[in-house]
C-alpha cells in the first residue's frame, strides 16, 4: 500500500495542481461567471432554433431551418445515438468551460512527457508550458473550442502511437483508439488532419530506425495495431463522420457543379476551396520570430489600451478627452503589422522554452528529435502559405483534401505541440548525469548565444530589419495623416523593444541557472522550480494580454448573447413561416438567426448552392435568392445608422403552384434561367428530371391550392387540391439525402427546382403532402457506433484480465 501511494501519490498532486491552476487562471468561473466568446455567441445564434426543438420535445431534429436557408445540424452540435465516447469527453472535461479546455491541454501533455519516460517533475513543467502557449489560450478567448479541444488531445493519440511503437501493444492499442476516439469527438477535421501530418513524419522517422536497426517486422505489427485501434475510433464516431462527409459534398468545401463564374468566364474546375482563400491568412516568414518575442509584430490588432502611448499622446493632443481615450483607442486595431489580415495574438512559445528548445537540438538525439524538429519545420513552412507559395501549393494540389482547410497559420499548433517537449528534453539531459560536463557547457554557450544573440539584435538593429508599416498603413495615413501613423508606428516599436528586452534577461536569466547547476551551486530541484517560475510567468503575462477576466461576464448575457431590436420585434408580430434577410450581416453572421428564420448564418461550411446564389445575384443586387427562399422581411439601416424593417412584396411564399416548366440542361443554365425570371409561374428543371415532370405546361385553375400547415425544423405538412396534376415548388433548400417526401402517407420522389429549392408533381385531387427529415446516414452510423463500442469495451476488459492475471502470478512467483 505504501509503495503504490509513493508512486502515484506525486501525480495524483500534479492532476490536482493542474485543477487549481486552470480555476486560478478562469478564476471568474468560480463565481458564476461564463467566457464571452464571439465564436460561440454565433453559435448560439446558429443552433438556437435546434437547441429549443431538443429542450421541448427531447428530440433531435439534426435540420435547422434558422441558418442559410436550411441546413443539417450535423456541425452543429448535433447528438448522436450510442455516441459513448462523448459521455467519456464529457466526463473528462468535468471543470467549468474554459478551465475544462485549460486543465485538458495539461493532463494530455503531461502524459505524453511520462509516456516518453520523462520524470514527472519535468513532465508537469512541459504540461504548464504547453497549456500556456498563447496561441492555445487565444483561441480559447475568440471562441475557437472544437480546435481548442482537438488540439488537446493530440498528445494522447500521440502517446498511445509511441506506446505502440515500445512494443505496449495491448495498452498502446487501448491509448490510440480512446484517445483517436476523442480527438475525432472533438469534431475539427482541420486540426486532426494536422495530427496525421505529424503522425506520418513521426513514422517516417521510426521507419529509417527500424531499418537501420532491422526490426521492420516489429515496425509493421505496429503500424498493423495502429491502423485497427484508429478504424475502431473511427467506428465510435461513425454517425458523426458519415453525416459530415454526406453533407460536405453539398457544402462550399465540395465540388460546385457550376463551371462558369457570376461574370460568365470558365470556373477553375476544383475540389475544395480556391488557393486565396486558403492562403487569406498566410503568416509572415519573418513573423516567425514572434514565437520568442511575443510582441515583435505588434502582438494583435487590439492590443490593451497603455495611457502612456504615442498614440494615446497623440489623441490627446488633438483634444480627446482623457476620460474617452480608452474608447477611441480601441476603435484601431493597428498595432499588428504583420503579413495577416489580423490576428487576436501572437502564437507565442515563451523565450526559455525556444532557449531550451534550441538546447535540445544540441543535446537530444535520435528518432525522438527528428520527428519533432520534422515536425515544427513542416508546421512552419505550411504556415507561411502565399509567402512560400510552392510548397503551399505542392500540397494544396497533390495532398489528399488539404484543400478542405483555410487559414494555413493553423497548422503552428503542430510546432505548439513539438517545441515544448523537445525543449523539456533538452532541459532534462543537462539537468542529469547522462552528458559530459563539458558537452553541455558547450551546449549552453551555443544555446544562449543563439538565442540571446538573436534578441540583442533584433533590439539592436530594431531600424534597419524592421519597417514597422502594415499592409493598411496607407488607407489611414490618408484619412488620418502622417502624425497619426507616426503615432502608431512609435507604439510598435516601442511594443517590440519592451518584449525583446524581456526575451533577452528571461534567457540569460535561464543560462545563468543551469550554468551554476553545473557548477553545482544549485539543485536540480532549485533550478527547476526556478525556470518552472520563470516559464510560466512569461506566458502568463502574455497570455493576459489578450484573454482575462475582462472577458467574463454574467452567465446570462452568454447564454443570451443577442438582445432583440425594435425590428426584430416587429418582424415577430408575424406568426407565419417566412425568412428574414439582413443586409448589415449579409450571410456571414448568425444575430438574424437567433430570433428568425435566416438566409444568413456563421459557418465555416456554408450550403454551397446557396453561395452560388449569392454569388450570382444577392451580391449582384438582384432579388432573386430572396424570392425564392421566401424572404419576407428586409432589415436594412438608414443613414443615421437606425435599422428598418422592409417587406419584400415579391417573396414567393412558402410552397406554390407553377404554370409551365422550362427545362435546361445543366446547372450553369439552371443559375442563369432564374435572371428576371418570374419564379411564381415558371420552375426552372434540369433536364435529368424530365421524366419525372407529368408535362411542361400546366392547365390554368384558379381553384388549384397549396399551403403549409404545419411545420417544424425536421417536419413540413402541406394540404393541396388542384383539378388537374401540375407541380408545385416548395420554398424549401434541396438536400436528397434525409429528406423523403410523402403524399397521404405514401413516398414519392421530388426533384430540384430553380437551382436550389425542391419541387413535386401533385395528383389531381386534395392531398396531403408531408416533408420527413429522416437521415439514414444517422440509423446506420449509430449502428456502427454501438458494434464498435462494444468491441473496444470488450477488448479492454481483456486486458485488464490479462494484466491482473499476470500480476497475481508474479505476486505468487515471487512468493
Amino acid at each position: 500500500m505504501s509503495f503504490s501511494f509513493k508512486k502515484i501519490g506525486p501525480h495524483v498532486a500534479v492532476v490536482f495542481v493542474f485543477i487549481v491552476t486552470a480555476l486560478l487562471y478562469f478564476s471568474p468561473v468560480l463565481s458564476g461567471k461564463k467566457m464571452f466568446q464571439s465564436d460561440i455567441q454565433q453559435y448560439r445564434g446558429m443552433a438556437k432554433e435546434q437547441m429549443d426543438f431538443r429542450a421541448q420535445t427531447g428530440e433531435e431534429p439534426y435540420w435547422t431551418d434558422a441558418a442559410f436557408g436550411g441546413m443539417p445540424t450535423y456541425q452543429l452540435g448535433a447528438k448522436y445515438p450510442n455516441n459513448w465516447i462523448k459521455s467519456l469527453d464529457l466526463g473528462i472535461r468535468f471543470l467549468p468551460r474554459p478551465a475544462d479546455y485549460l486543465f485538458l491541454y495539461f493532463i494530455g501533455f503531461y502524459i505524453l512527457l511520462l509516456v516518453l519516460k520523462l520524470d514527472w517533475r519535468y513532465a508537469a513543467l512541459g504540461a504548464l508550458a504547453f497549456g500556456f502557449s498563447s496561441y492555445l489560450i487565444i483561441i480559447l478567448g475568440v471562441g475557437h473550442n472544437a480546435k481548442a479541444h482537438a488540439i488537446a488531445y493530440m498528445p494522447l493519440v500521440l502517446s498511445g502511437i509511441l506506446l505502440t511503437f515500445r512494443r505496449n501493444y495491448i495498452w498502446g492499442f487501448i491509448l490510440t483508439t480512446l484517445a483517436m476516439a476523442l480527438e475525432i469527438v472533438a469534431n475539427h477535421v482541420q486540426m486532426t488532419y494536422y495530427l496525421m501530418l505529424l503522425v506520418v513524419v513521426l513514422g517516417i522517422a521510426y521507419l529509417i530506425d527500424a531499418i537501420r536497426k532491422k526490426e521492420l517486422a516489429h515496425y509493421f505489427k505496429s503500424v498493423g495495431i495502429l491502423i485497427l485501434a484508429v478504424v475502431l475510433a473511427v467506428g465510435t464516431n461513425a454517425a458523426s463522420l458519415m453525416a459530415t462527409s454526406e453533407y460536405s459534398s453539398f457544402s462550399t468545401r465540395g465540388k460546385s457543379e457550376l463551371t462558369i463564374t457570376p461574370d460568365g468566364s470558365p470556373k477553375e474546375d476544383i475540389v475544395g476551396l480556391d488557393k486565396a482563400y486558403i492562403n487569406q491568412y498566410s503568416y509572415g516568414i519573418s513573423e516567425t520570430l514572434d514565437l520568442f518575442i511575443a510582441g515583435l509584430y505588434g502582438g494583435s490588432n487590439s492590443e490593451p489600451y497603455n495611457k502612456d502611448s504615442a498614440f494615446a499622446n497623440f489623441l490627446l493632443k488633438q483634444g480627446v478627452p482623457p476620460a474617452q481615450i480608452e474608447s477611441v483607442y480601441g476603435q484601431f486595431g493597428l498595432y499588428y503589422w504583420g503579413s495577416q489580415p489580423g490576428v487576436s495574438g501572437p502564437a507565442y512559445l515563451g523565450a526559455v522554452i525556444v532557449f531550451l528548445f534550441v538546447l535540445g537540438l544540441f543535446l537530444v538525439r535520435g528518432r525522438l528529435k527528428w520527428w519533432l524538429v520534422g515536425g515544427t519545420v513542416l508546421s512552419l513552412l505550411l504556415s507561411y502559405g502565399s509567402n512560400l507559395a510552392w510548397f503551399t501549393d505542392l500540397f494544396i494540389d497533390y495532398f489528399p483534401l488539404y484543400n478542405k482547410f483555410r487559414a494555413v497559420t493553423s497548422i503552428q499548433v503542430i510546432a505548439e505541440l513539438c517545441v515544448p517537449v523537445l525543449a523539456l528534453f533538452g532541459l532534462f539531459k543537462i539537468l542529469q548525469l547522462t552528458e559530459p560536463v563539458e558537452r553541455k557547457l558547450l551546449a549552453l554557450k551555443w544555446s544562449t548565444g543563439i538565442t540571446a544573440g538573436l534578441a540583442l539584435i533584433i533590439l539592436l538593429f530594431k531600424g534597419s530589419l524592421f519597417s514597422f508599416a502594415g499592409g493598411n498603413d496607407a488607407y489611414f495615413i490618408q484619412n488620418f495623416g502622417m502624425e497619426f501613423m507616426n503615432a502608431v508606428k512609435e507604439d510598435r516599436k516601442a511594443l517590440l523593444v519592451s518584449d525583446s528586452i524581456k526575451t533577452f534577461v528571461l534567457v540569460l536569466i535561464a543560462a545563468a541557472v543551469l550554468w551554476f547547476y553545473l557548477k553545482k551551486k544549485v539543485s536540480e530541484n532549485q533550478a527547476l522550480i526556478v525556470l518552472t517560475l520563470l516559464i510560466v510567468f512569461d506566458l502568463v503575462q502574455v497570455d493576459r494580454r489578450y484573454v482575462n477576466s475582462e472577458n467574463f461576464m454574467a452567465a446570462r448575457l452568454v447564454e443570451q448573447p443577442f438582445q432583440q431590436s425594435a425590428a426584430d420585434q416587429q418582424i415577430l408580430q408575424d406568426t407565419t413561416r417566412y425568412r428574414v434577410y439582413e443586409q448589415s450581416i449579409g450571410l456571414n453572421g448568425a444575430r438574424t438567426s437567433y430570433f428568425h428564420s435566416s438566409i444568413g448564418g456563421y459557418h465555416g461550411a456554408k450550403p454551397g448552392r446557396l453561395a452560388d446564389l449569392a454569388d450570382f445575384y444577392l451580391y449582384q443586387g438582384k432579388m432573386a435568392p430572396l424570392n425564392i427562399l421566401n424572404v419576407k422581411y428586409v432589415i436594412t439601416q438608414n443613414e443615421e445608422g437606425e435599422e428598418q424593417v422592409q417587406i419584400n412584396p415579391n417573396a414567393n411564399g412558402n410552397v406554390w403552384f407553377v404554370q409551365n416548366v422550362k427545362l435546361v440542361p445543366n446547372a450553369d443554365a439552371e443559375i442563369l434561367a432564374l435572371d428576371n425570371l418570374n419564379t411564381l409561374q415558371t420552375a426552372v428543371v434540369n433536364e435529368r428530371y424530365k421524366n419525372e415532370l407529368g408535362s411542361l405546361i400546366f392547365p390554368e385553375d384558379s381553384l388549384a391550392s397549396v399551403k403549409l400547415i404545419e411545420h417544424q425544423p425536421n417536419y413540413l405538412k402541406y394540404k393541396a387540391t388542384t383539378g388537374a396534376e401540375r407541380l408545385a415548388v416548395f420554398s424549401e433548400v434541396y438536400y436528397p439525402n434525409g429528406w423523403n417526401a410523402y403524399i397521404d402517407g405514401n413516398q414519392v420522389d421530388y426533384i430540384k427546382a430553380d437551382y436550389i429549392l425542391r419541387a413535386l408533381m401533385v395528383p389531381e385531387g386534395t392531398h396531403t403532402i408531408e416533408f420527413r427529415f429522416e437521415p439514414e446516414v444517422i440509423e446506420t452510423g449509430s449502428k456502427i457506433s454501438l458494434a464498435s463500442n462494444i468491441i473496444v469495451i470488450l477488448i479492454l476488459l481483456g486486458s485488464l484480465f490479462l494484466s491482473f492475471r499476470k500480476n497475481k502470478q508474479k505476486v505468487e512467483t515471487e512468493a
